[in-house]
């Protein structure tokens, strides 16, 4: 197993390690309040669950630091044991000392995620809350910690054993069948199982629809910018993150591989990808680049196609954007850009040329006008793939494929029903639905996942 003696006293730093004004050190288990009452100024055998104490820690006399400890008794505490927290001043000195004094005294180092693998282990959260827990501490943006935030209350863990309740019932009238199939007899009525798996699955496949806005919301929403060679592709990602990320040259072909990186707009974290300059060549390594561009169009969620506002003709931008859209598919936001709009002379020929796309953004990515209009319409057309459209969002790929596996099941369970399977067959496609279902929560769950799942946490969570 990944994880070592549970009924071994942990103990780690909680706090990002490094110099600060305050750190905190966290152990749990059995003997986290003796441990620490050892060295401690004050008696703790007696102090009840949320308090407080301020004291010094000293060992061999000499003291340490001035600390204040604060003391949760089991089972009301995050990972279900007696835990003691010390808030240290934040040397590392200090806290190497501490450290190290409370593993010679009996604690050992916890592992990666082993606090909250804890807190699951007793009780005080099911596996998919746990995993919120390291979601919440990577949240970099409004959208995504609102999302940790829900899943960590349990909300998806509410959905998911709804639809366990639902249908471990018809899974026992089916068992309830079998052990009565010598009298034929049907406790399971096969209209209301068909109607009830059929409610089942449209929530499941909303749940696995969902985590396309999910997984944007966690990772950024993926925007990739395709044109021409020296439309201004470059320039604008530089302009965009606020850093010279991508290389700017007058020489076209300059990028030949795709180059991403993300930034906060407006709360919402945007992933933009910089791609090879579209256009007919024999060279072979700007070829494979077209192709990655393509490629990565394909699995944006908002595609910005630039052109140049002088050179580009209007009556060849419908078929370029048809064409364009033959290779990506339809699942993507396609947006057209008219860059280098600071090359005219008169702004308002610009816009008279494009006045019949109306849709089309004017922008300068040297000189940022147009930017913020770019930023909105980003930001619009971003919300349209956000939270709104979904009760519950899925933002784990874990959670994702378990939903798929319940998804083939359930499937498999309403083709049977319609071909008039016996209730024996019935049964083992529930109860695989069942199991999906269950590795979601940590009902079912093995060594090997639950280790996969919190070695990922950082130390002291």
């Amino acid at each position: 197993m990944y994880f070592k003696n549970q009924s071994d006293t942990i103990c780690a730093l909680s706090t990002a390690p490094g110099m600060g004004a305050i750190a905190l050190i966290r152990l749990s288990g059995k003997d986290a309040v003796e441990i620490v009452n050892r060295s401690f100024s004050k008696d703790l055998s007696t102090a009840e669950g949320y308090s407080l104490h301020y004291g010094t820690i000293k060992q061999n006399g000499e003291a340490i630091d001035d600390v204040i400890a604060a003391v949760y008794r089991n089972p009301k505490s995050f990972t279900g044991e007696d835990v003691v927290e010390i808030s240290c001043h934040g040397s590392e000195y200090i806290q190497g000392q501490l450290l190290k004094l409370f593993t010679s005294s009996g604690c050992r180092m916890a592992e990666p995620g082993e606090f909250s693998m804890r807190a699951f282990a007793n009780g005080k959260m099911d596996l998919s809350q746990a995993e919120a827990v390291a979601d919440l501490i990577a949240s970099s943006t409004q959208a995504a910690h609102k999302l940790a935030m829900n899943q960590m209350r349990g909300n998806f863990s509410k959905k998911i054993n709804e639809l366990r309740e639902q249908l471990i019932h018809f899974a026992s009238m089916i068992e309830l069948e079998l052990d009565f199939s010598e009298e034929d007899v049907e406790f399971a009525n096969r209209d209301d199982l068909k109607a009830l798996v059929n409610s089942i699955q449209e929530i499941v496949v909303d749940l696995m629809e969902s985590f396309a806005t999910g997984n944007a919301i966690k990772n950024g929403v993926p925007v990739a910018i395709l044109g021409a060679p020296n439309m201004g592709k470059s320039t604008l990602l530089n302009v965009l993150l606020d850093d010279d990320r991508a290389i700017v040259s007058e020489i076209a072909g300059t990028t030949r591989d795709t180059i991403e990186d993300e930034t906060t707009i407006g709360g919402i974290r945007f992933r933009f990808i910089d791609t090879a300059g579209i256009r007919e060549t024999e060279d072979e390594i700007e070829t494979i680049g077209i192709g990655r561009a393509f490629e990565k169009a394909g699995k944006a969620s908002i595609v910005l196609y630039l052109v140049d506002a002088m050179e580009t003709k209007v009556e060849e931008i419908a078929e370029a954007l048809a064409s364009i859209r033959d290779k990506i598919g339809s699942d993507q936001e396609l947006l057209l850009v008219v860059n280098k709009i600071d090359k005219a002379r008169d702004l308002a020929e610009i816009k008279e040329k494009f006045s019949s796309i109306p849709e089309a953004q004017l922008i300068s990515a040297t000189d940022g006008v147009g930017l913020e209009a770019l930023r909105e319409r980003l930001l619009e057309s971003s919300r349209s793939i956000m939270v709104e459209g979904h009760d519950v969002v899925v933002t784990n790929i874990r959670h994702f494929n378990a939903l798929s596996a319940t998804n083939e099941s359930l499937l498999s369970v309403l083709t049977g029903l319609d071909n008039g399977i016996t209730g024996d067959f019935l049964a083992i496609d529930i109860r695989r639905a069942l199991h999906h279902l269950g590795e979601i929560t940590g009902e079912i769950t093995t060594d090997d996942l639950l280790g996969n799942i919190f070695s990922k946490f950082c130390i002291g969570k």
